[in-house]
């Protein structure tokens, strides 16, 4: 079961209004998180909210600031955020509608299921989704959410709605400032033809369940070898950049599935020396007192 809603409040398209529930699509509390430790005692850290005058003081009582000159503050309480109320407060206005297309990929950011409430407003929640099934498009509105309004980008899902918010333009930096100074190198074409290849051998359909973090499980696997006051894991070897005189030859070998595969061209023999000359390079290990 769903746990509590995000956001509760309105879709709106024109002068059709629904009662709708916002709840995050993802979540990362599967994921390996850490406290902070004092060595000397194994006690946990307590980040306690501290006055440099008056000590520490509850959470609870502060209240929150805009420094607006050194050492200088506008101070806000939970009732002057209120008084800042936009129709995206409660209302997911939905201003127009666009091919996802439109959208480039760097502005995607997270998803939240849209769920209509309980109640007479289900028949207008159908009739916003359908009409948008049938016309293909993404609607774009608007919601402040977690003390700022976002963009918000809608498609049909199933039965209901997902809204990604969007990042801002001026939060998406621009690639010319990054691509710019990659040099202009011609790739060779027998090379190119090679690679090709290799992406075809590799097509498969996309499958997330697929998908693990592996370096979540190296540190669970950590977890307990220290639990068990073992020695940590064997670290990976950072891999060698293929250079331009075993470039071909590493492509080949992609390509029959065997990188380690001997090649009878002169250059790729070397190569081969090379990547031999140093057996189990790299590899460190990380040794820890059990916790």
């Amino acid at each position: 079961m769903p746990g509590r809603p995000l956001w509760q409040g309105h879709l709106k398209l024109s002068l059709v209004t629904c009662p709708v529930a916002l709840y995050t699509a993802t979540t990362a509390s599967a994921h390996v998180s850490f406290h902070l430790i004092n060595p000397d005692t194994n006690n946990r850290i307590r980040m306690v909210p501290t006055d440099p005058d008056a000590g520490p003081v509850e959470r609870a009582d502060l209240i929150k600031g805009y420094e607006v000159s050194k050492d200088e503050y506008v101070l806000f309480t939970e009732a002057d955020f209120d008084k800042v109320r936009l129709d995206s407060t409660r209302t997911i206005g939905i201003d127009r509608f666009v091919d996802v297309e439109d959208i480039d990929r760097l502005y995607w950011d997270a998803p939240f299921y849209v769920v209509p409430e309980k109640g007479v407003g289900v028949e207008a929640f159908v009739v916003i989704r359908d009409a948008m099934k049938s016309a293909g498009k993404i609607a774009i509105g608007s919601l402040v959410l977690r003390g700022r309004e976002r963009q918000l980008a809608l498609e049909v899902r199933d039965k209901g709605l997902i809204a990604w918010s969007l990042r801002p333009h001026d939060e998406v930096r621009a690639a010319d400032d990054y691509f710019d100074d990659i040099p202009v190198v011609k790739a060779d074409k027998d090379m190119v033809e090679i690679a090709g290849r290799i992406i075809a051998q590799k097509e498969a359909p996309f499958d997330p369940s697929e998908f693990v973090d592996r370096y979540d499980d190296a540190l669970r696997a950590m977890i307990k070898a220290k639990q068990k006051g073992g020695k940590g894991l064997v670290a990976a070897p950072e891999p060698d950049d293929t250079n331009v005189i075993d470039l071909m030859a590493a492509l080949r070998n992609s390509l029959r599935g065997s990188p380690s595969s001997p090649v009878k061209k002169k250059a790729s023999s070397k190569a081969g020396a090379k990547k031999t000359a140093k057996p189990g390079a790299g590899k460190k290990t990380s040794t820890g007192k059990a916790a």
